[in-house]
């Protein structure tokens, strides 16, 4: 039996957490397929074709799921389930929208946000926004699971995957997909970029959120990300966000500037390689997971970093 990685794209694009997810799929040492949903999505087949590790890209071509709804993917994958003893993806709000409908029409447990895999279908996840690791093991004839993709590190870029096509069930006629407003940015994806510039509540109003950290961010090619009492405050655009019921990250470099460190927040980017916060408060919990920590008004010691990076 073999594993099937569902695959996140734009429909140009595939995710980079989906070399992440094959990494994960290889605990298993089992045949590796990814399945790819959409409508004339060929240049992300052939992009999951290259990924090593992976046997065979599954294409799904529709015209229902160039913007599909979770209801749609679930159906395709319960249609090609039988094939396969493990079905994952990489945890994303994609992922939690449509594998716990899988799990549910499968009649088997959704196991979400594994850090870890181990034998025997063990493995390791957080509870309590990261404080807390808890190992599991399931008994299901069908393992679903989402899996933290910075825990992984990427496929290389080197395979040569066959590509197959499939039949798709009838569309799900019950939920309609109406229209998306997406944010456009210069910027990297806060997903995927290698530098992050975050700020907090302290930074005041909306104004001073653009106005201090987009000239840092810009310098440094960075993704401007925002804690949840900044998005709550208006300060920042709520797909910023950063944290447990955000975005998680794993840069190279992580800024957090007048950042408390909510466990809220840090659980989202605590797997960041290097970070650096700013903050008057020297006992404020962001220093505690803070590689450099500089205790200073943000105001003043923001704009004097931003003009000495040349």
């Amino acid at each position: 039996m073999s594993i099937l990685i569902i695959a996140e794209h734009d429909g140009v694009q595939l995710s980079p957490s989906v070399q992440q997810a094959v990494t994960a799929a290889q605990a298993w040492n089992s045949a590796i397929h990814v399945l790819v949903a959409g409508n004339a999505a060929d240049a992300v087949a052939k992009q999951a074709a290259s990924i090593y590790g992976v046997e065979r890209v599954i294409q799904a071509n529709a015209l229902h799921l160039e913007k599909p709804i979770a209801e749609d993917i679930a159906n395709l994958i319960v249609s090609i389930s039988q094939d396969y003893k493990v079905i994952l993806a990489a945890h994303s709000s994609f992922s939690k929208n449509a594998l716990p409908r899988v799990a549910a029409l499968l009649d088997v447990a959704m196991i979400s946000d594994v850090l870890e895999i181990q034998g025997n279908n063990t493995y390791v996840r957080s509870i309590y926004a990261g404080n807390v690791l808890t190992t599991i093991q399931s008994c299901d004839a069908v393992q679903v699971l989402t899996v933290h993709g910075s825990n992984f590190n990427s496929a290389s870029l080197t395979g040569s995957a066959e590509i197959i096509s499939v039949e798709t069930p009838s569309t799900f006629n019950r939920t309609q997909w109406k229209s998306e407003i997406r944010s456009q940015s210069e910027r990297p994806a806060l997903s995927s970029a290698k530098i992050v510039v975050s700020g907090g509540r302290s930074l005041g109003s909306a104004e001073r959120f653009e106005s201090v950290l987009s000239p840092l961010a810009s310098k440094l090619g960075a993704a401007l990300g925002a804690t949840r009492a900044a998005v709550d405050a208006g300060y920042a655009p709520n797909d910023i966000q950063v944290g447990q019921t955000g975005v998680v990250v794993a840069p190279e470099l992580y800024i957090a500037i007048g950042v408390s460190g909510a466990i809220q927040h840090t659980y989202g980017m605590k797997d960041s390689k290097v970070v650096v916060a700013i903050n008057q408060d020297p006992e404020a919990p962001i220093f505690q997971v803070a590689d450099y920590g500089l205790v200073a008004d943000l105001f003043d010691a923001v704009p004097a970093l931003t003009a000495a990076i040349q």
